[in-house]
C-alpha cells in the first residue's frame, strides 16, 4: 500500500469525525503495510486540548506496541500536524510524516496555528503567557536521579 491509500484512510477519518460532530482531522501509523493505529480529533468530545488526532493516534499506538519508541512508523495525517503534534511524533521517533491537507487549508477552515509556528521562533518575552525560570537549588536532582538509575528506560 502506498501514500496515497493512508492518507485517504485519514482523510475519511477526519470526514466521519465531523459526521459524529468531531473535529475535522484523523491520522494513522503504519508500519510497513501493516497499520498500527487510527486516531480522530477528540479536543471537544475528551475536553482535552492536547487529544489532536495524530497524538490520539502515537498514544494509541503506543499502548499497541507496549512502547513509546516508535521508529519504524509512518504518521499519515489528514493535515499538516501543529507544532504541537509535530513535536509529539518527533519525539516518539516516527521515520515518516506524511500530510494532505496543509496549513492554510486548515485556517480556512478555523483552525490557523500560524500564531503558535510563529511564536515558537520568538522571544519568551513575547509571548501571551508568562513563561517564567526560577532556579531552585535542586532543580536538577531529578536529573542526576535519572541518570544515577543503571536501569532506566532510554528514550
Amino acid at each position: 500500500m502506498d501514500d496515497l491509500h493512508w492518507l485517504e484512510r485519514a482523510v475519511a477519518l477526519a470526514c466521519d469525525n465531523v459526521a459524529d460532530s468531531g473535529g475535522p482531522f484523523g491520522a494513522v501509523l503504519v508500519r510497513g503495510a501493516d497499520l498500527i493505529a487510527t486516531g480522530t480529533n477528540r479536543v471537544t468530545a475528551d475536553a482535552d486540548p492536547t487529544a489532536h488526532a495524530e497524538v490520539v493516534a502515537l498514544r494509541r499506538a503506543g499502548q499497541v506496541l507496549g512502547t513509546h519508541d516508535l521508529a519504524g512508523l509512518t504518521l499519515y495525517a489528514s493535515c499538516e500536524p501543529c507544532p504541537m503534534c509535530l513535536g509529539a511524533a518527533l519525539w516518539a521517533r516516527v521515520d515518516r510524516v506524511v500530510f494532505a491537507a496543509d496549513r492554510d487549508d486548515a485556517a480556512h477552515a478555523g483552525f490557523d496555528d500560524r500564531r503558535f509556528r510563529e511564536l515558537l521562533t520568538g522571544e519568551r518575552s513575547d509571548w501571551p503567557a508568562d513563561i517564567a525560570h526560577r532556579r531552585t537549588p535542586d532543580a536538577a536532582a531529578p536529573f542526576t536521579a535519572w541518570l544515577e538509575r543503571a536501569d532506566r528506560t532510554r528514550y
